[in-house]
């Protein structure tokens, strides 16, 4: 996609900010709380619970392709259009099923087309506004998401239902949001393929995988493994927070886990800055110190029974998805050429998202089942390895990434 570098209307920021307020709401009121969905409710194994919610990591997959696409071929406003009403439909199936196989179906199918969106509006964003002020358009992601949990809040306490997060009815709810989302899709500023149809295409680039070009370069290349291997401890808060909480008897696990996206608004805000004045070096490894913060703190609460650590490590949530994960978007596009944007966020994408958030999945599954006993787990053992492996990547951060400085527009 072209960067456009001509000052934008107050009715494109506008626009672009509830484009991510929309994306992110429709993300968080069904996802955050599947885990304790399927576990408490469904009662499925934790092996299964694994697999249904590796959907994520499956449908991350598909962004180098949708991003190769946008490309080339069609307007990314209406590509995303699609994907949001296809999203829907599928969560309509998945709320009516009650058995591990047409379950696991549905969820990969919703993800399979909820997921390119992400690194779409990414694209979207970052073509029509500077990049480096790309934070504080994401950060309207983060009000999204916060503001999911108000569906369970009118649910427990105006329509006194008694219970939510627990139940199918946040798939209804991410449904419903997913069609306003598409309607307000096709009022998007303009994105055209930045590539000519007619030029030709290769296997490469279907699948995004010519972005490959860009680990030629060291720094980026220490980027991206390092990123990789992030993915996988900052995978057990994302994926399993809902089962964590509920093996702790928290009611409203949505409203809580959405702490964490409260403080992301605040820590979106100020990234811009940060990325200007410390660097992206710097500001990378602020992020991977509140990861090692984050379950640093969740052991000792695990440990001690202090609820309130807890608190801790689901507040610094924003400063790890800030500063770290947003942070790496915006040095992926500053490093990518301008014909190969989309592909370079989308690669990002299947590699981090896609077969990192798997393997993360997969991983943390197996950790959990394996130090499980009956309903309860032996959470201080699984939080220790994960402040371990935390720790070993920050001290790779320090000394195998040296990047130069980011390019602005000013």
């Amino acid at each position: 996609m072209n960067t456009l570098t001509t000052k934008q209307g107050i009715g494109t920021k506008v626009q672009l900010c509830t484009m991510m307020f929309m994306q992110y709401m429709l993300s968080a009121v069904w996802w955050v709380p599947l885990a304790a969905y399927l576990s408490h409710t469904l009662k499925l194994e934790v092996y299964q619970v694994s697999l249904v919610l590796s959907a994520m990591a499956i449908g991350a997959m598909a962004s180098s392709f949708i991003g190769a696409i946008a490309d080339r071929y069609f307007a990314a406003e209406k590509i995303l259009a699609v994907l949001n009403i296809l999203t829907g439909v599928f969560l309509l199936l998945a709320a009516q099923q009650v058995t591990f196989a047409p379950l696991m179906t549905c969820v990969v199918l919703a993800m399979l087309c909820h997921m390119p969106t992400q690194s779409l509006t990414s694209t979207i964003a970052m073509s029509h506004t500077p990049s480096e002020q790309f934070p504080r358009i994401r950060m309207f992601g983060s009000v999204g998401w916060v503001a999911s949990g108000i569906f369970s809040v009118i649910a427990l306490h105006v329509m006194h239902l008694p219970a939510f997060d627990d139940t199918n009815l946040p798939m209804y709810c991410g449904a419903a949001v997913c069609f306003v989302a598409a309607l307000l899709n096709l009022r998007l500023p303009h994105t055209p393929p930045s590539v000519d149809k007619s030029a030709g295409i290769s296997v490469m680039d279907i699948t995004g995988f010519s972005a490959f070009s860009l680990m030629k370069d060291k720094n980026y290349r220490a980027f991206m493994i390092l990123t990789f291997l992030a993915i996988i401890p900052f995978n057990l808060y994302h994926v399993y927070g809902s089962m964590i909480l509920a093996d702790e008897h928290v009611q409203n696990i949505t409203v809580t886990l959405n702490l964490g996206q409260l403080a992301e608004m605040f820590f979106l805000v100020i990234t811009t800055s940060i990325l200007i004045k410390s660097g992206i070096k710097n500001t990378l490894i602020f992020g991977m110190i509140a990861l090692v913060v984050r379950y640093a703190s969740f052991y000792i609460g695990a440990e001690t029974g202090l609820q309130w650590f807890y608190y801790i490590g689901i507040i610094v949530h924003g400063l790890i998805f800030g500063l770290f994960f947003v942070g790496g978007q915006v040095y992926t596009d500053n490093v990518a050429p301008k014909e190969m944007k989309a592909q370079a966020q989308g690669l990002l994408f299947f590699l981090v998202w896609g077969i990192g958030f798997l393997i993360g999945t997969l991983w943390n599954g197996w950790l959990i089942g394996l130090f499980r006993d009956g309903d309860k787990c032996d959470w201080p053992v699984v939080f220790a390895i994960s402040t371990l492996f935390s720790f070993i990547l920050l001290i790779l951060f320090v000394f195998l990434f040296k990047p130069v400085a980011l390019k602005t527009n000013k």
